[in-house]
């Protein structure tokens, strides 16, 4: 396995209609080398991007209902839970999901993601709330390939450095052997994207190897490996910000589900660039 070194950016909390391109040039100004990887995280460019959903509007059909009241009480909070080696912690969590929020949270994983996505413990088809306030959520990018390749270019025009762009997601790809596959939809070509919670049941249970998501890499070739070996080293590096899950997030700021604000937010160092270099032997 190649040796990597990194170097964590912090930044402000990104909020809505940052100008993203602008914080990342100015973030690894003076940092960056020819032949670097530039890591960032999908959930700061969709919530930059206004690409989030306020869930506090949206009306829950019987099916979200049901699954919320059902699915992730019993199914999960006393049976895939187990199976996928969850820590008492997030079993209890489960047990007690909130019968209206997470209809409405559900609603939304159906509306963008359907049913096999609806139907996660979580991070529904890229779908999360954690590190945003209040009712809202991110959703999965749709246009990362071309965002991977504009983050690249204003690099070059401002600093002049060739540098590799990576666009990552928590939500984990896991592997058997050489094949790598993910419930998380559109990763990188190469990555297989199928089965929803099936796929999440499966890796966990047999206790796979989960790797942080590449769902866009520009400005060079990388084999999937790589890119998989790429994004999780920053994944660690980077942590959880405010919470690994909303209700990390309304522990730490000891406030309902609910009830964390842009200004909570703001309170923490956040990290959504790390600078990954190949470590010379």
């Amino acid at each position: 396995m190649t040796k990597y070194k990194v170097r964590i950016v912090a930044t402000k909390y990104w909020k809505l209609g940052e100008n993203f391109l602008e914080e990342i040039v100015k973030g690894v100004k003076g940092r960056i080398v020819d032949g670097d990887f530039v890591v960032v995280s999908e959930k700061a460019i969709s919530t930059a991007a206004n690409n989030i959903a306020d869930e506090n509007y949206v009306k829950p059909s019987l099916s979200a209902k049901l699954i919320a009241k059902y699915w992730m009480r019993i199914v999960w909070g006393c049976f895939f839970g187990y199976l996928c080696h969850f820590k008492w912690r997030l079993l209890t969590h489960l047990k007690e999901y909130p019968l209206e929020a997470g209809s409405r949270h559900k609603q939304v994983a159906l509306q963008h993601a359907g049913l096999l996505q609806a139907l996660m413990f979580g991070s529904e088809g890229g779908i999360d709330g954690s590190n945003l306030p209040y009712s809202y959520v991110s959703l999965p990018l749709k246009n990362a390939d071309a965002l991977a390749c504009k983050i690249g270019e204003e690099i070059w025009l401002n600093l002049q450095r060739r540098i590799c762009v990576i666009i990552a997601d928590t939500d984990k790809t896991y592997s058997l052997r050489n094949f790598h596959f993910t419930p998380r939809p559109k990763p990188i070509k190469g990555i297989y994207s199928f089965g929803g919670f099936i796929t999440f049941v499966f890796g966990r249970m047999f206790r796979l190897e989960g790797r942080a998501t590449p769902i866009a890499v520009a400005g060079c070739k990388l084999s999937v490996e790589n890119a998989l070996e790429i994004a999780e080293v920053a994944n660690r590096a980077r942590g959880y910000g405010a919470g690994r899950t909303v209700w990390d997030m309304a522990e730490k700021f000891n406030v309902n589900l609910m009830e964390v604000s842009w200004e909570m937010l703001g309170t923490v160092k956040h990290k959504p660039i790390v600078i990954v270099r190949k470590s010379e032997r």
